[in-house]
């Protein structure tokens, strides 16, 4: 079975190394899998090493990036041409952008061929994966309803499968945002590879010490892109809010201080470390830059925070869970999957405590910080959620999984078989509703 995988740009993030490793884990006997990559903008950390590590050469196309460009026709023709040369069986895309030139490669590939005189298009079949969305939090209100559109129309001329996440964002995409038939869509949830973290209690001292913390200071971090979306400045304000609310009373905190760090890099960077300072943060936050050590920060932090605006899955707090680290987060996309069911029932608190994590509602800095003065003081529940979270990572969340379940839905579909799977498990849970 031959693939093409196309995605946008190689940029630090999780589609990159999904893309990456879906690429080395379909190969030969069996598969012929070809990664296509577009062109990582200045602002934005390269990942291209990553690839480079895993042994995968991705083929560029220059012209392809983020941003709606008038090169996005030399794009889409320079994907027809590739798809003709390479006569894949399956074209599977990834991101909006590459979802979008992909897809109208694929519709002309699929439709210019003397074939279709006699009814015979090309015998090839699209799969296209929301790893998030930019429905929401993006763009002004004209340029999300085009987006909308042009994503509707996608799916239905053009689309055999939509990949999504988790059941919250099929339901949003589906449901609430009208792309795509129910039958169309397929849960397969992220997968990552966990053995770098096997020692991270070894890890644990490095990046600590490279900071000047004791065994007793609490260490809080927000690890992804410095962009709007993520909305790094909802983490500042309840930094703030929570170092106030210790300063006042000491008596419900750590023994020892509370620390924040932001790991990551990105265009919004001074501006960040701008509004760090005016917040009165100098002294208890370090920006530590896009390091590519996750195995050693991870094990650092004693809690892992998420102010995402909208999100599919974040790779972010699933690799924190692989390193037994509590997170809280706001309630957005695929992360209400990802927390799991509320355990606390406090109707006077403005966060939720959930079997993995606390939620937040989105763009709340007071309930954010109230969460994490929770998390900061309370150690033996940070405990039992670092321990529930890495057993259910464990479970669900292997790389070995993300590529069986692949493997799964590409035979099924080369197979004609109807009707959409939850791949994980391979149980027809969907639809739902129509």
């Amino acid at each position: 079975m031959k693939i093409v995988r196309v995605i946008a740009r190689l940029n630090v993030g999780g589609p990159a190394k999904h893309v990456v490793w879906l690429t080395k884990g379909l190969h030969a006997p069996d598969y012929e899998s070809l990664l296509v990559a577009g062109t990582v903008p200045p602002g934005e950390d390269d990942m291209g090493y990553f690839a480079t590590e895993m042994g995968v050469a991705p083929v560029f196309v220059q012209e392809m990036s983020r941003e709606i460009s008038p090169k996005d026709a030399l794009t889409i023709w320079k994907l027809y041409r590739l798809l003709l040369r390479e006569r894949p069986d399956v074209v599977h895309t990834h991101t909006a952008k590459a979802g979008t030139v992909g897809r109208l490669a694929g519709f002309l590939y699929r439709w210019l061929t003397p074939g279709v005189l006699l009814g015979r298009p090309r015998p090839c079949r699209f799969v296209h994966t929301y790893h998030g969305h930019i429905f929401h939090s993006y763009y002004g209100p004209l340029k999300t309803r085009l987006v909308l559109l042009i994503e509707q129309t996608l799916a239905r001329l053009v689309t055999d499968r939509i990949v999504v996440l988790s059941q919250q964002q099929r339901q949003e995409i589906n449901e609430e945002f009208g792309v795509g038939r129910a039958d169309q869509f397929v849960i397969v949830p992220l997968g990552l590879d966990t053995k770098p973290f096997e020692d991270w209690r070894a890890r644990r001292p490095i990046v600590r010490e490279e900071l000047g913390l004791t065994k007793d200071d609490v260490l809080v971090g927000i690890v992804g892109r410095l962009t709007e979306v993520k909305n790094h400045g909802l983490f500042l304000e309840a930094a703030a809010l929570c170092k106030e609310k210790f300063s006042k009373d000491s008596s419900t905190g750590p023994s020892g201080a509370v620390r924040f760090v932001v790991i990551g890099d990105g265009h919004l960077r001074a501006t960040l470390e701008h509004q760090a300072r005016a917040l009165g943060l100098a002294e208890d936050l370090t920006f530590l830059g896009g390091r590519r050590d996750l195995e050693n920060f991870y094990p650092a932090l004693d809690i892992v925070a998420l102010t995402s605006r909208n999100e599919g899955t974040p790779l972010t707090l699933i690799e924190a869970m692989a390193n037994e680290r509590p997170v809280i987060s706001t309630a957005v996309g695929g992360v209400v999957n990802l927390l799991g069911e509320p355990i606390s029932q406090d109707i006077e608190a403005s966060f939720v405590v959930c079997q993995r994590g606390l939620s937040v509602p989105p763009a709340d800095a007071p309930a954010f910080a109230d969460g994490l003065a929770r998390l900061v003081a309370d150690g033996a529940l940070r405990r039992e959620i670092a321990d529930r979270s890495l057993q259910f990572v464990l479970r669900n969340y292997s790389r070995e999984r993300l590529i069986n379940d692949i493997k799964r839905l590409y035979a099924d579909l080369i197979e004609g078989k109807t009707g959409a799977v939850a791949a994980s498990g391979g149980k027809p849970t969907l639809p739902t509703t129509s």
